[in-house]
This record gives C-alpha cells, sequence and structure tokens, in this order.
C-alpha cells in the first residue's frame, strides 16, 4: 500500500487560503483516483514539532555519550522522542504533498522546524566518502504553494526561496521526483483571484490523476 503524507503548513483552512484550497481539491482528488492508499494528514500548525534547543542538543548527547534513554530529563525524553517520531513517519511514506504559503519570501517557520526533525543522518541521508548522499530514493513529493505575487518569471523569481529551499531539501534527500504546483498573482491582480484560484484547481484536479 502507498503512503502519502499530506503536510500542511497554514493556519488558515481551505475557505480561507488558496494553497489550501487547492490543496484539499488535489488530495480529494488523489483519494478517489488512489482509493487503496493511505493518506496521513500532517497539520504542522497542530503537530508538535519541537524546535531544535538545548533539551534537544542535551539528550542528544547523552545519547552518544552513551548514556541511556532514562538517564535524560523529562523535557530531553520528550522532545528527542517526538522527534524520533515525526522522522520514522516520514521516511516510511512513499510519497510527500507539502502545502503552504509564500511568506516573506519563503514558508511558515513550523515547515523548517519540520525539515529539521526529519533531516536526519542515517535515516534520510548519509555521509560518504564523497559526501552525503541521499536515502530516499524512491519516493516522489508535490510543493503546492499560494504566492500573492508573480515569482515564477521576471524580476520577482530570485527573491522566491520556499520552493527553492524544498527543492534543495528533496534533493539533498535523494527524492528523484519533486514537483511544484503554483497558484500566484492574486493578491497582485485582485480582479483576477478567482479565476486564478479555479485554473490552479483544475491543474491540481488533473494532477491528482498522475502524481
Amino acid at each position: 500500500m502507498t503512503k502519502v503524507l499530506y503536510i500542511t503548513a497554514h493556519p488558515h483552512d481551505d475557505t480561507q487560503s488558496y494553497s489550501m484550497a487547492v490543496g484539499k481539491a488535489f488530495i480529494d482528488n488523489y483519494k478517489e483516483a488512489n482509493p487503496n492508499d493511505e493518506i496521513v494528514n500532517v497539520d504542522l500548525f497542530k503537530e508538535n514539532i519541537p524546535q531544535i534547543d538545548i533539551d534537544i542538543f542535551s539528550g542528544w548527547g547523552k545519547l552518544q555519550s552513551g548514556k541511556g534513554f532514562e538517564e535524560l530529563s523529562s523535557d530531553e525524553k520528550a522532545k528527542v522522542s517526538r522527534l524520533s517520531e515525526l522522522c520514522e513517519q516520514f521516511i516510511s511514506a512513499d510519497k510527500y504533498v507539502f502545502v503552504t504559503p509564500l511568506w516573506n519570501f519563503s514558508f511558515p517557520p513550523v515547515l523548517k522546524a519540520y525539515i529539521d526533525s526529519v533531516s536526519v543522518a542515517g535515516k534520510t541521508f548519509k555521509y560518504t566518502e564523497q559526501g552525503p548522499v541521499g536515502l530516499l530514493t524512491d519516493k516522489k513529493a508535490l510543493h503546492i504553494q499560494a504566492r500573492g505575487g508573480i515569482y515564477s518569471e521576471g524580476p520577482a523569481a530570485q527573491m522566491e526561496m520556499g520552493h527553492r529551499y524544498l527543492n534543495i531539501i528533496m534533493q539533498f534527500y535523494g527524492v528523484p521526483s519533486f514537483e511544484g504546483l503554483f497558484i500566484e498573482g492574486h493578491a497582485a491582480m485582485p480582479d483576477k483571484a478567482q479565476e486564478i484560484k479555479e485554473n490552479a484547481i483544475a491543474r491540481a484536479k488533473d494532477l491528482a490523476h498522475t502524481f
């Protein structure tokens, strides 16, 4: 059975967010096209996503020095365990769908915390004499991103760092297929916002049958 992680990084739902509306259209149609696949919703604004802090570094340090898990403090245990859960869930999936807005040229910080939690040597990549090598070579990923302006071309293209970052991370993990579905220009052209949204939803429905 194929397992899909549907990872959303937006505080709003599909009635208020362009990215979430297009994401919902995609995942609903994906379910219809692939009824036997397992879909796991990962709402990063509702999940416990620990940031790598002093407790994490301290806990990792104790474990690496040979101390047992029971010797960690309660905070160290909780955070280290949660990061491990997130990483194991991530590597167990076959496909990833990231749904984000473009905030300040990137994405909400909770997604960076999530990426940090799954960027683990020996799990998503490994170090070799030739440098780091990705271990997720049998996965595929999609990024659905809403951008109020136009960032796919023109002078603002070089300022977009959300999709570019995810693209680099997916390459780092060894993921061979990473696609982008963008909803852009609705804030810059409010008179065309509904048309832009509808066109993106149509593209999402089509992509759901080939992803």
